[in-house]
Formats: C-alpha cells, structure tokens, sequence
C-alpha cells in the first residue's frame, strides 16, 4: 500500500514541471522578420530575400526602395518589384533583382502584405554605386487622394422632401514622412454659382507614411433640395477633390400641391352647396280638395247612352228617331 502511494506522489512531481511551464505557444510568438543576402549588391546583380514568422498562405510583396521608404511606394523601384507567398509555417524564399530606386539611400528591402491584416519589415540593404544623402526631416504627413465616388440613393422620404443624403467615399493615401492621425476635412455642397457650404468632418483613424486609408464622410442637404450639386473636399486649406451630384426633383410634393389644389376647391364646393340646400326657403304646397277616387271611364257611367245616327248623320239618343224617319218616307 505504501509502495503504491509513493508511486503516485512520484508520478504527481513528474507531471508538476509540465504543469507550470507555458504551453510552447503560449509566449508571445516572433513577429515577422526579413533577412537579405547578399547585404550588398550593384545594379543588375539578384539578392536572395528570406522570411520568417508571417502568416501562412499570405501573399507579400518585395520592393527595393531609398530614403527607407518614408515616402511609401513612391521612392521604391516598383517596376522590379517581386511577390511571393508564404508557406504553411509562415516562411519564405524568393530572389528578385537589383535596381536603383528613385530615391538615394539608405535603402531598404521593403515586405508589406496585400490582403488581410496589415504587416510591414524592412531590410537594410546596399545599393552598391548609388548616392547616398541624408534623411529629410520630419515635416507631417501629407494626405492625397487617389480615388472618390458618391455612394447612396434617395427613399420614398426623399422623393416626398426629405433632406437627401450621401456618404463621399475615399481612398487616401499619405505622400508625406510623418503620419497622419485623425484628419479633420472639410466637406462643402454648392448649388449652380453659389458659394459652398461647409461643414467639418472629422475622421478616426491614423494614415502612416506610404499607407491608404478608406475615408467614409456624410454628405446632406437641405430638406427639398434638387438640381446640379458640386461636393467639395478641402483638408488643410487645399481643395482634394469635387465631386458633382444631381439631385431629382421631390416629385411626391408637386403630386400634393396638385391634389391639394384639386380636392380642396371640390370639398368646398360641395360643402357650400350643402349649406345652401339646408338654409334655403321651402315653396308651400298647392291647396283644394282632397284627392277623390279616379274617375270612371265614360262608357261605364249610369247615364251615358248609346247615340245612333240616322242617315244623314244626324245622332239621336234612341232608335225611336230612326223608326220615325222610316215611316216618313
């Protein structure tokens, strides 16, 4: 029995250890990281660029860029980039060729990914022959916008004279070395050649440099308002971008105003004409006898007799007549 116990408690302080210590995954995993080899190249050479730690079956991108890309994918050599997919373990391998950036160095491998969350590294590297130049200074962000459209459409409510209303949808993208945190733009509605209205609108968010962002901002008008609109985008005292809009005419409130014109003046009449029936003096009744019983057919009276003709035509009241002309002749 003792035998027993102390094997147990044996067994109990073997599987202590494993107990305490963390499961392998879970310390925090290493994040992605780039190596490139070799560290120096001249133009025209190839350089071999490895991976480790990224998200498996992600697709990335490989550029050669200077000034370490501050100013984004502007000062990369875009036209010799390469990209390469991650394997199941998250790593990879893949060669790609040396060329001058538009940009002096220090240069930079740099790794972004295309889909899903957004994953960066770059890897110093030596363009062997290129000039050299220091780091411009820090001067803020700088936003652009690469692409805008109206998105939306009017309701029953709009077509009755609802205010209408859009959102301005944006792609921008920042051209500066700094980032860009929570933007306050300015959006402004015109009408034929007035002045715009403006109304500020802030945005959440923080564009990095060589970064885009998807920019969503409400856009509303007066309640009734119709025609040939202009959305203008201002941020920082510059006009971005004007978008035209053409808002249909409310329909519905011209439908009203006919009705109303129509079945009012109808209901009044109506109303009127039953006012004067009900107020208007009654004509009295003809007067005499009371109404007798119908009067008999004429053949049917008590002293309505046959008349007879004699032969000249002349009638008489019985046939005695008609016997006395007989015996005259």
């Amino acid at each position: 029995m003792r035998r027993r116990i102390h094997r147990l408690l044996a067994a109990a302080l073997c599987l202590l250890p494993l107990l305490v210590l963390p499961a392998p995954g879970a310390a925090g995993a290493p994040g992605p990281a780039v190596t490139v080899s070799p560290e120096q190249a001249g133009t025209g050479g190839d350089i071999t660029v490895r991976g480790t730690g990224w998200r498996p079956n992600t697709l990335l991108t490989l550029l050669l860029c200077g000034q370490n890309a501050i100013g984004g994918t502007n000062s990369c050599a875009n036209a010799h980039g390469r990209a390469v997919t991650t394997d199941a373990r998250g790593a990879f391998r893949r060669a790609m060729p040396v060329a001058e950036p538009p940009k002096p160095c220090p240069c930079v491998v740099h790794v972004a990914t295309v889909t899903g969350e957004r994953a960066v590294v770059d890897a110093p590297f030596v363009v062997a022959g290129h000039p050299t130049a220091p780091l411009p200074e820090p001067t803020g962000g700088r936003l652009s916008v690469l692409s805008a459209r109206l998105d939306g459409s009017g309701g029953l409510l709009t077509w009755f004279g609802a205010p209408p209303g859009r959102r301005l949808v944006l792609t921008v993208g920042n051209l500066g070395s700094g980032p860009v945190q929570d933007p306050a733009f300015r959006v402004g509605t015109s009408h034929g050649l007035f002045a715009p209205q403006w109304e500020d609108r802030a945005w959440q968010g923080t564009v990095r440099p060589g970064a885009k962002a998807r920019v969503e901002l409400p856009v509303q008008l007066a309640a009734g308002a119709h025609g040939d609109y202009t959305v203008t985008l201002e941020y920082a005292g510059k006009v971005l971008v004007t978008e035209p809009w053409d808002v249909s005419r409310p329909w519905g409130v011209t439908l009203f105003w006919v009705l109303l014109c129509v079945v009012v003046p109808a209901a009044l009449f109506r109303l009127g004409m039953a006012v004067v029936d009900r107020v208007r003096p009654r004509a009295p009744g003809p007067l005499g006898p009371p109404p007798g019983p119908p009067p008999a057919l004429p053949w049917f009276s008590h002293d309505h007799q046959p008349q007879h003709r004699t032969a000249e035509g002349t009638p008489w009241a019985d046939g005695t007549a008609h016997r006395h002309e007989r015996n005259r002749t």
